[in-house]
């Protein structure tokens, strides 16, 4: 059977650096911080008091409003984006087979606004009077829900459903949608991924783990990748959505098409709860796979956009293992980690990433890791390699390679070609 071409012809973004696909990347190469105080709830009492918010976020835009009601707020994140994203392929649904588009949408977390609320009405409010709950309560908080809700809305009937993988969450949903497509399962899929897990439970939580940083007083500068004075990733919201289309699907249509899809990766580290193997074990398998699945050497390979979550311990084994797997290219690849300015989207990261990577190659422009200050001395990380601090910059890209890895030692990665006939 021969594999079918995959291509990127529509994308979506809300992010906490812009709430479209264009201010988002505008502010990217800008290197434009989105972190500060919290706002969506009360954090004086927290370790933690500082995120990166999505800001001025209306979902009637996208989302009629009693419908709007019905959904968890990463659940409208998710449709805002994937709304932008099927927009921005422009397609007829009139010409289109429903049967043959499909969504597959993940949340590594999932409703935790609605799940918050529900538990803690029951127990201040409703605990010796007796259970009651909203009946939107199981629709609103499940993680596949966004999958549903966008089909929904436009009638799609074909492979519908939800990845959840942590932090891999949107890398492994794009990579189940090349696949379906390129075994012939699908003309089309809308993919991606959505979060909205900035609440008392989510930062708690993650800080109770020292995941998350404490530099409260600098928060712009509290995501800092590859700086010796990290001190965890910043917790983030949005959402990221990618149309993948059929290659001749889309010439037949004559859509815009953006790049191709060459190939993906999955690991595991099979090594710890939330920590990355130290010698990144995972992340060199992970890119090894994503290689071989498309046929290409890692010269091919300009640009890589790191998971690089600004964490002690997981910067430092991506940096070995981008030296093990590259050897001597990797001093010809430009790096960087666009949490630096977003923050870490969670189960979105690996979405809203891919969207930037795509963007770079398109334009030339390598954005930034910002808020660089000190190299780090660990022996594991080569401060030769170009980590593209502070200042974005111009070159020419022919691939480019993102990486995700999740809680739980799960891995994913993506690379995208410029397209040829």
């Amino acid at each position: 059977m021969e594999l079918k071409r995959v291509v990127v012809t529509g994308l979506g973004a809300i992010t906490p650096i812009g709430n479209t696909v264009e201010e988002y990347w505008t502010n990217l190469q800008a290197g434009k911080s989105g972190c500060g105080p919290i706002t969506h709830f009360d954090a004086s009492k927290f370790k933690t008091r500082i995120a990166c918010e999505v800001k001025g976020f209306d979902p009637t835009k996208h989302i009629d409003r009693k419908e709007a009601r019905k959904m968890d707020l990463y659940a409208q994140y998710a449709m805002t984006v994937a709304t932008e994203a099927i927009n921005d392929a422009n397609f007829d649904f009139d010409k289109e087979d429903a049967n043959r588009i499909g969504v597959i949408f993940g949340s590594g977390i999932g409703g935790i606004n609605t799940f918050e609320k529900e538990i803690a009405d029951y127990y201040c409010r409703f605990a010796e009077t007796g259970p009651k709950f909203s009946p939107f309560f199981i629709p609103k908080m499940i993680s596949d829900i966004a999958a549903g809700q966008i089909a929904i809305k436009y009638g799609f009937h074909g492979p519908n459903y939800a990845t959840v993988s942590a932090c891999a969450t949107s890398t492994n949903a794009l990579s189940d949608a090349y696949n379906l497509i390129r075994l012939n399962k699908a003309n089309v899929i809308v993919t991606g991924g959505a979060e909205a897990a900035i609440t008392p439970g989510g930062v708690g939580g993650f800080s109770s783990m020292r995941a998350i940083s404490q530099r409260n007083e600098e928060p712009q500068t509290a995501s800092r990748p590859f700086s010796a004075s990290r001190d965890g990733f910043v917790i983030s919201e949005g959402g990221g959505s990618l149309v993948l289309e059929e290659l001749e699907h889309a010439l037949a249509r004559g859509a815009k098409i953006y790049a191709e899809v060459a190939g993906t990766g999955m690991s595991a580290d099979a090594y710890h709860l939330t920590a990355t193997h130290p010698d990144g074990l995972g992340a060199k398998l992970v890119m090894k796979n994503a290689l071989e699945d498309a046929e290409m050497k890692p010269e091919d390979i300009d640009y890589i956009n790191v998971h690089g979550t600004s964490t002690p311990v997981g910067d430092i084994s991506e940096a070995k293992a981008i030296t093990d797997v590259f050897g001597d290219h990797a001093y010809e690849l430009n790096i960087s980690s666009t949490k630096s300015m977003t923050g870490h989207l969670l189960g979105a990261a690996g979405a809203v990433e891919a969207i930037a990577s795509i963007l770079a190659m398109r334009d030339g422009v390598v954005p930034p890791t910002i808020n660089h200050a000190e190299g780090d001395d660990d022996e594991n990380i080569d401060n030769k390699l170009n980590f593209t601090f502070n200042k974005a910059q111009k070159r020419e890209i022919r691939a480019t390679l993102s990486n995700t890895f999740g809680f739980g030692g799960h891995n994913a990665c993506v690379i995208f070609k410029k397209y040829k006939k």
